[in-house]
């Protein structure tokens, strides 16, 4: 292949394409690895004074239409996000959100109490605290002398 030669030094250097293309596509894989499992809806989970805490991002789903379910230790998160309506005069020329029917199953770090899960929908997210049963707390033992 013929490159142009301007001045005194190459235009176009294959190394220096070559090198870019590898810097796009080293970009390119750190996005995507950052970018989730694109299971829907995206969580995170944590554990903050003796509760396992996960939140869950769900714009435009409907407070009604969220289920959750505790068995063990899987949280089970199940919805519908309805499409938005559209009239006869509105042309869609994109779509990215996706709608529909969802369910999401979270093997969680520790067995919850079921009995004392809580749940609060603001703004989009969905926050769940889900205390960890006793069971699973430390126990401190006392060490008796002889």
């Amino acid at each position: 292949m013929l490159w142009p030669r301007i001045g005194t030094g190459w235009r176009g250097e294959p190394w220096n394409e070559l090198r870019a293309v590898q810097r796009e596509m080293s970009r390119l894989f750190d996005l995507s690895s950052r970018a989730g499992t694109g299971e829907f809806p995206s969580v995170n989970v944590y554990t903050k004074a003796g509760d396992t805490v996960v939140t869950a991002e769900l714009p435009g789903v409907d407070s009604k239409e969220i289920e959750i379910s505790v068995e063990g230790s899987t949280l089970t998160i199940r919805g519908n996000r309805k499409p938005d309506a559209l009239d006869d005069e509105t042309t869609l020329h994109r779509q990215e959100r996706g709608t529909g029917a969802f369910v999401r199953s979270i093997q969680l770090p520790y067995a919850t109490d079921p009995e004392k899960v809580e749940a609060k929908y603001d703004r989009g997210v969905l926050r769940i605290a889900l205390p960890i049963a006793e069971r699973e707390k430390p126990r401190q033992i006392a060490v008796k002398t002889a």
